[in-house]
Order: C-alpha cells, then sequence, then structure tokens
C-alpha cells in the first residue's frame, strides 16, 4: 500500500470526486487502519476466569481463548471508498474470518485494488473475494445466505435495516447509516476556531460524510458576527476538479444527488430559510457550499441528512431548547461544542444525544483507533478497528478440573 500511495489517491479521486488532497489523507489513514489491525492481533488476547473462589468451583481453572466467527459479508458505502473497506474487510483477515467484500457500485476500483494487494502480499485469494453484482438480489443472496455468520454494512438505514430483518438467525451484524450531526456553539466560543472548523467538517467531501456538520446552533447574540465570518470562509472554498491538488469540493457522486440537495434547499428557502451562501448548482455534478439561516423546524434539511454541501444555521435564546432540538431527530451519531469554558462543554456534551462529542472540533473529526457508533435510527454496533475485531471473533472457554489445583 505504501508503495502504491499516488496510484490509491488518484484513483479515490477520479473514482468518486473526492478532492486529491483528502484522497491523500484517506490512503494515509486506509495505511494506518492495516497497521492498527498487525498492532491489534500482538495483544489481542483471551483472558482467564477466576474460579476456585469457593467448594463448587475448587479444583477447576477456566480461560478463554480467541477464535474466528466465521465468514464474514461486507457491504460498503462510496465515501470513503478505500478507508471504509480497510475498515470491513482487514479486521475480517486480523480476526481470522474469511470475508466477502461488496464494494458501492459506484467506487468498486479502490476496493478491488485493495484486495489485489491483500492477495499479493500472500493472502490465499478464497479468503477475500470481491463480489460486484449486477443487481440487489444477488447482494441480498450473499447477506441472508445462513453460512454468513457476521454481516457488516455501511449505506443508508433504509437498507441496513431491511438487511438485517432478513439475516438468518444467530448471524451478527453491525450498521452504520447516517445522522444530521448538530454543533451547539456557546457565548464564549471563540469564533474564528470555531469557523474554521466547521468550513472543514461541514463541506469535506462535499458534505458526502455521515457526521458531517449539518446543524449549527448559535446564541442569537453572536449569529451576526458568525453567520458572517462563516460566510466569508465558505465564499473562498476552491470548488471544481477534485484531481487538481487546489481543490477542496468536488462533485456529488451522481447528478441526481445535485437535483435532490437543490430540491432541499429551494424548499427550504420558500419556507422562510435565508440563503447566506450558494444555493445553486454549479454543474449537473457540483453543487455550490451552501449556508442556510433558519430553515423551519419542519424543512426537510432540518429532519434528515443532507448528504450535499449545505450547512444550516440556527439562532437560539436558550441553549436547553437547542440541545432539545438538536436531540430531536431519530438518528444521532457524533455532535460538537464550542466553548472555553470547561463546565459547558461537559454539561453539553453529557445533554447531547450522540455517541461522541467533539469539544471545539467538527463533528466530522475521527481517528481510526476511536469506537464509531451510530444511535438510534443511525446504525448498530460499534466500528473502529479493535472494535470491529472484536465484533468478528467468539471468546472460547475451556474449563479444566484437576486435583493438582
Amino acid at each position: 500500500m505504501r508503495e502504491s500511495q499516488d496510484e490509491l489517491a488518484m484513483l479515490i479521486a477520479t473514482e468518486g470526486g473526492k478532492p486529491l488532497v483528502d484522497a491523500i489523507v484517506e490512503v494515509e489513514r486506509a495505511i494506518e487502519g492495516v497497521g492498527l489491525c498487525v498492532d491489534h492481533i500482538k495483544v489481542h488476547a483471551g483472558e482467564r476466569i477466576p474460579l476456585g473462589t469457593n467448594r463448587f468451583t475448587a479444583g477447576r481453572i477456566a480461560m478463554t481463548s480467541k477464535e474466528p466467527i466465521g465468514v464474514v459479508a461486507s457491504v460498503s458505502a462510496f465515501n470513503h471508498p478505500l478507508n471504509l473497506i480497510v475498515h470491513q474487510v482487514a479486521p475480517a483477515v486480523a480476526a481470522g474470518c474469511p470475508v466477502i467484500v461488496k464494494p458501492a457500485s459506484v467506487t468498486p476500483l479502490s476496493c478491488v485494488r485493495f484486495v489485489e494487494l491483500l492477495h499479493a502480499a500472500g493472502l490465499p485469494p478464497a479468503w477475500c473475494q470481491t463480489l460486484i453484482p449486477e443487481n440487489s438480489a444477488v447482494s441480498e443472496a450473499l447477506v441472508t445466505d445462513p453460512r454468513i455468520s457476521f454481516f457488516s454494512f455501511i449505506g443508508s438505514a433504509r437498507v441496513g435495516w431491511a438487511l438485517k430483518s432478513k439475516l438468518a438467525p444467530g448471524v451478527r451484524c453491525a450498521l452504520e447509516h447516517g445522522g444530521a450531526a448538530p454543533v451547539i456553539i456557546c457565548d464564549d466560543a471563540d469564533l474564528d476556531l470555531t469557523v474554521t472548523a466547521l468550513t472543514k467538517g461541514g463541506y469535506y467531501h462535499a458534505g458526502q460524510v455521515c457526521v458531517s456538520v449539518q446543524r449549527v446552533f448559535v446564541p442569537r447574540a453572536l449569529s451576526g458576527a458568525f453567520v458572517e465570518k462563516f460566510r466569508s470562509a465558505v465564499a473562498k472554498l476552491i470548488v471544481g476538479d477534485p484531481t487538481n491538488i487546489e481543490t477542496q469540493v468536488g462533485p456529488l457522486i451522481r447528478p441526481k444527488e445535485v437535483e435532490r440537495v437543490h430540491n432541499w434547499v429551494s424548499d427550504a428557502i420558500e419556507g422562510g430559510a435565508i440563503c447566506i451562501q450558494g444555493g445553486n448548482a454549479i454543474s449537473d455534478r457540483v453543487y455550490a457550499p451552501t449556508i442556510l439561516l433558519n430553515p423551519a423546524p419542519d424543512a426537510v434539511v432540518s429532519k434528515q441528512e443532507i448528504f450535499g454541501p449545505v450547512v444550516c444555521v440556527y439562532d437560539y435564546d436558550d441553549e436547553d431548547a437547542a440541545v432539545a432540538i438538536a436531540n430531536s431527530l431519530a438518528v444521532a451519531f457524533q455532535a460538537s461544542v464550542f466553548t472555553r469554558s470547561l463546565d459547558s462543554a461537559m454539561r453539553i456534551s453529557h445533554n447531547l444525544a450522540a455517541s461522541a462529542v467533539m469539544v471545539n472540533d467538527h463533528t466530522a473529526f475521527r481517528d481510526d483507533v476511536m469506537p464509531f457508533a451510530g444511535l438510534r435510527e443511525s446504525g448498530l454496533g460499534v466500528g473502529g478497528i479493535p472494535h470491529s475485531i472484536e465484533d468478528m471473533q467468539i471468546d472460547k472457554m475451556i474449563v479444566l478440573r484437576s486435583g493438582q489445583l
């Protein structure tokens, strides 16, 4: 992978439209992810269970060992076409599980190349196979086959929950869906730091990230200053060709996604939202980085994951009310709070419905060793390299009885 870094980065940029500067980072993370698997299997072991503590267990010792759970079926998404594959495939290999992986139909090449590299490194070809089906029925046949022991899914909630309902009895699974990540800005926040972080977190990969900044709640007294600083920063983003190293925002994955995002934005504006920046398609594949101020609570952009380069800003007068609105959706994933106060950071972090809260950083921050879990309709189980390896193994206990114990 290290020898193929440039090739992999350009492959990510050309097949999925992720700006090259971010594709380079994705490759570095993917390499680190494989390294985390290597490191984890050096220390990931069983344990001794304390027996002999009463007369019923005297003369016995118990220990556990790790065994692979069985065949893993992985279904992946387009937005991180290499790193998501690494998160689903490399832990399976590290856990000792054969794995069949179905990449997103629009970005399969990174997966194909990674599996080729695994085979070149010595993994038997049958141990990791790529499936690129001609239709969803083939995918469903794979996932629901009773020979599958673990199902790993990254994608839409609609598809993920539907497939889970069709799994064979006893099959374990991990589902990662999307969210509508909230940000609470406090009245003592460093606005320059906040704007810099949110500009990255809201428009990275054109907002096509499951924990992308979407709903920003700002005190009414700070709203004018924040919105102007944010507008100025977003207006400077370089939009265009993803293979240009200077580009910061590239295309959406399909033309129909541009149409959908524009329809949502237009509906929000018709419902009373103020368009501060953007609000238009630049081409059939590229949508302008957009800021909406105070969309209605029932607007689609306020209730559903946008998955596009759009950030909504809401004025608030009462912090508790803002947190309540942030928590009001059926999805819950990662969130952020910006404040200089430790008390505020801890209070709001505790009250937000989220599996992870970033303090003074954007909602899309992630390191590959971190647990990564969607709550409510946002997913099931915990991702992250160590947690995935754990999910793909079982603890087998052996109890020894001897008069010498």
